[in-house]
């Protein structure tokens, strides 16, 4: 018997497919148990779990009208510790938040591979562009802009499509910052960041495979199947914001943040 759920984030829908070992119990509908056949492999699951987590809070977070920054430190700040990074951090955190009570933040510390200088990225949603300048008294405002209308993904095709405000390649890059010699969370977020929205897990009707995958929800396009290490059936969905109806499809340059998954 094959499982399925929904969850949604932003404009990206997800539906996983697995299969239940416990058919007419209560707990049918839950994942599986995995038995790995290492600890290193155990946490590669660990990490693959908190990256799709991350990917889904930052898409139902963050939209154009955010804002994205990288902030630096000036020789008079420089820190050499992540320790004293992040006291930086969440005083600046603190800050913003004292002045805007209902943004919402995410941040993630980074050392340059060459400078071994730390610098943070921010992803800020409610908080104007003039106070994320004004109240980082650490250094420089490398760079702020709002997040893209339009993010480009290269697809199994060889061809650039459109996903829209699908941030999977900028919440990839940042998530991928953290090294263990960081320790603690990967990234820092507000308290009152939204969750994605994750339906009830029911049994499948008819049988689903990367051939014959789920119907799209209303008003969304399929965009990707992947199938896991583990056997779970991965399809992702698009929500259609154009006026011809469909996920816009043009090839086009690279983007800087590339997501490199490999795409239907």
């Amino acid at each position: 018997m094959q499982i399925k759920r929904r969850i949604f984030s932003g404009v990206v829908c997800e539906q996983e497919v697995y299969f239940a070992t416990t058919p007419g119990r209560r707990s049918s509908t839950r994942i599986p148990r995995i038995r790995f056949k290492s600890e290193a492999e155990r946490e590669r699951h660990r990490t693959e779990i908190s990256r799709r987590l991350h990917t889904r809070l930052f898409n139902e977070n963050f939209s154009p009208a955010s804002l994205y920054s990288t902030l630096t430190l000036d020789d008079e700040n420089e820190v050499y510790t992540f320790d004293e990074m992040k006291k930086l951090r969440d005083l600046y955190v603190r800050r913003l938040r004292r002045s805007y009570p209902n943004a919402v933040i995410f941040c993630y510390i980074g050392k340059g591979k060459t400078t071994q200088r730390f610098h943070m990225h921010m992803a800020s949603n409610g908080i104007p562009e003039e106070a994320i300048t004004s109240k980082w008294t650490y250094g420089k405002i490398y760079r702020i802009e709002h997040l893209r209308e339009n993010c480009r993904y290269q697809h199994a095709d060889g061809q650039m499509y459109d996903h829209g405000a699908d941030y999977t390649g900028l919440a990839n890059y940042l998530f991928n910052h953290w090294t263990p010699e960081q320790g603690g969370k990967r990234w820092k977020m507000t308290k009152n960041a939204r969750r994605p929205e994750t339906e009830d897990a029911v049994e499948c009707k008819r049988w689903y495979s990367a051939e014959h995958p789920p119907v799209a929800p209303k008003g969304y396009e399929l965009v990707e199947t992947r199938l896991t290490d583990y056997g779970f059936y991965l399809f992702k969905y698009i929500r259609k914001e154009r006026e011809t109806g469909t996920v816009l499809r043009m090839p086009c340059r690279c983007v800087k943040f590339y997501d490199d998954s490999r795409l239907l």
